[in-house]
């Protein structure tokens, strides 16, 4: 059991991971994922909650958290008139059938250390990308169509699903490839994030139903680390909108890469520094 005093500090970082989270959500449309996930799990290890659930909970209470986070963002968008509406529809069956699969393999095939190791590589593979990639290159002059222009947003929501995160962190990058702008990529990728994190965060509270969690969870969706983050994350959001559409693209390119590499290093350290 915490003492008062742990009990305050744990709520102080979780609303303090929630105001972070909600500015990032805004300005990269990444759902905040990208740091509700590892801070989740620190605060998890020191709760000594098992090593076998402790990823786990963090992506599912994260995707959790990504479902309020991400109508507040795409709302504040749209107001905007930066979310491809268009793309949000010839990408929503994609995604979905990949959240499935990516659900499917994070609760039933990824154990002990399989999801920190997929979430850090991940992110530092995308970090290079946007570090060091010109952003004004391209793959591609426009959003492919067909069955081949399927696999992106497919391989976005499985992986999305196992790393927590809202889809922004691959679905960025990937737009800006095939010559979407970055901040009209950045408002549409907050509307994958919905798309991503209701089958993600039913499939990990089904998951997690039978295991032996924590006091006030459902399944691997911790209630008070969701009570704690939400409204945190709804208030910032639109302050990092707000950012969004006042930065040059660049800064916003090296901002994106500095926070998922230095995550990635710390998630690299806790697996094989020790």
């Amino acid at each position: 059991m915490l003492t008062t005093p742990e009990m305050f500090m744990l709520a102080a970082l979780l609303v303090g991971v929630g105001l972070f989270g909600g500015v990032l959500s805004g300005l990269l449309g990444v759902g905040g994922g990208i740091v509700i996930v590892p801070a989740l799990y620190h605060v998890f290890s020191y709760l000594d909650i098992d090593l076998s659930l402790r990823m786990h909970m963090a992506v599912g209470t994260s995707l959790a958290t990504i479902i309020p986070t991400s109508i507040r963002s795409v709302r504040s968008h749209h107001k905007r008139g930066a979310v491809d509406t268009a793309l949000l529809r010839q990408w929503a069956i994609p995604l979905f059938i990949g959240v499935l699969i990516g659900t499917v393999i994070a609760v039933f095939v990824a154990k002990g250390g399989a999801l920190t190791f997929i979430f850090a590589t991940v992110a530092l593979l995308v970090a290079a990308q946007m570090a060091f990639v010109p952003h004004t290159w391209t793959l591609r002059s426009s959003v492919p169509g067909g069955v081949g222009g399927a696999l992106p947003p497919v391989g976005i929501g499985a992986i999305s699903a196992m790393m927590g995160i809202g889809g922004g962190t691959l679905a960025v990058p990937t737009l800006s490839a095939f010559g979407v702008p970055i901040h009209r990529a950045v408002a549409t990728a907050a509307g994958f994030g919905l798309i991503i994190a209701v089958p993600g965060a039913i499939g990990f509270i089904a998951g997690g139903w039978n295991d032996p969690v924590p006091a006030y969870s459902l399944g691997y969706v911790s209630l008070l680390g969701f009570a704690l983050i939400v409204p945190a994350t709804l208030l910032a959001v639109p302050w990092g909108v707000a950012l969004a559409h006042r930065l040059k693209p660049q800064p916003l390119r090296w901002a994106f890469a500095l926070f998922l590499a230095l995550t990635s290093l710390r998630m690299y350290w806790d697996l094989f520094g020790h």
